[in-house]
């Protein structure tokens, strides 16, 4: 198989594996042999660009049952050696086609040394082409404190995905992972070993993914451990991946997790991380759930807020962002706003970006609820 055709199919590949957007959309493609391996990322300092997404290997030798590499399921099984994959990243990032990596791998012959062949294309890439720009690595399950050094000094961002929810929760995805030796130690290592580190070296961001719904988890435990997570070892990023059953695998005929399930978890992790929310403030049903029929933040604005509106004239920072269609970019503006003079009616918090309507039923404007028409469909 030549090199453009394993950048195809690994391509492919990791459009199944790696969390994260969807392929760049065909007018974005430059050649049809990349149209899977290019996705947009945001970059912290350089905005969106775009980042070749590929796979050490398809091979895989464990048996998670949702995934599309599964051991012993029908499928091509391809793999890059770490010069040919460093070469292939250098060309494309040469004609401007990439400028970043993001690299996955299924696990043959242990998770030490898939992570090696990962680690060795990495260093190709850093020390003999000499690209000093955006490399996002995942670490293998099992992969020994070395490598995790090795990979702190070479990556930008690394994602240790627990897949489950927690310990119980694994094993009913992935029979062979362990939760507590295999997974969770990566991501408490790095923040309590930046010690071993050189002062230049800038410690990657965290991230990582748990599979929505085949093994009946509730929204509570997700949260649970990505809120955890967030406190105790500062993880950027939790993703959270609906089910989709694979044709093949363990998991073919379980039913589809509802898309809009892993929005009100998006949106709940935001209220954590961007709004001040504390973890006991989520709205969860009897079940540990999420409201599907209203977001999380207007369910709890339901509760607390339409009986005891907010004043958009004296409310603080945090007040303003407990306020549906107030997000912290809008919440700035009216601070801004309220220098210049009184804010008098919902067309004013319009021009300031706040979505007014769904606003309206939970704020006072100089004492006065203000006029607005009932929303007839509360997403």
């Amino acid at each position: 198989m030549d090199i453009q055709e394993k950048v195809k199919v690994l391509g492919q590949a990791a459009a199944l594996d790696c969390e994260g957007p969807p392929p760049l959309n065909r007018e974005q493609r430059k050649a049809q042999f990349i149209e899977h391996s290019r996705v947009l990322v945001t970059h912290p300092q350089r905005g969106k660009i775009p980042v070749m997404r590929t796979m050490q290997t398809s091979a895989c030798e464990r048996n998670c049952h949702y995934c599309p590499f599964q051991a012993g399921r029908n499928y091509q099984r391809v793999s890059f050696k770490p010069e040919e994959l460093a070469a292939t990243f250098d060309q494309m990032q040469r004609k401007k086609l990439v400028d970043g990596l993001f690299l996955s791998s299924g696990i043959i012959g242990g998770g030490v040394k898939a992570m090696d062949a990962m680690l060795d294309t990495v260093d190709l890439i850093r020390r003999k082409h000499a690209y000093h720009g955006y490399i996002h690595l995942k670490v293998m399950p099992g992969a020994e404190t070395g490598q995790i050094e090795r990979a702190a000094r070479l990556a930008d961002r690394l994602s240790i995905n627990l897949e489950g929810a927690n310990e119980q929760r694994l094993p009913l995805l992935a029979p062979k992972k362990n939760f507590w030796q295999e997974l969770l130690p990566p991501l408490y290592w790095l923040p309590q070993n930046r010690h071993r580190l050189e002062p230049w070296v800038k410690l990657p961001s965290l991230t990582t993914q748990f599979v929505v719904g085949p093994a009946g988890e509730s929204d509570r435990e997700l949260l649970t451990t990505a809120s955890t997570l967030y406190q105790e070892m500062g993880l950027s990023r939790a993703y959270y991946s609906s089910f989709t059953p694979i044709q093949g695998t363990t998991f073919a005929d379980r039913p589809k997790t509802d898309p809009l399930r892993e929005q009100r978890l998006y949106q709940a992790d935001w209220l954590l991380r961007f709004y001040g929310f504390a973890f006991d403030e989520l709205p969860f049903d009897g079940q540990g759930n999420l409201s599907l029929r209203h977001d999380p933040k207007r369910v709890w604005a339901e509760t607390h807020l339409r009986p005891h509106p907010v004043e958009i004239n004296r409310a603080d920072r945090a007040e303003l962002l407990r306020i549906p269609g107030v997000g912290p970019k809008t919440a700035e503006a009216i601070l801004a706003a309220r220098r210049q003079g009184c804010l008098a009616d919902l067309h004013q918090l319009r021009q300031l970006g706040a979505q007014a309507e769904k606003a309206a039923p939970f704020i006072l404007l100089n004492g006065r609820r203000p006029a607005h028409q009932l929303a007839l469909v509360g997403l």
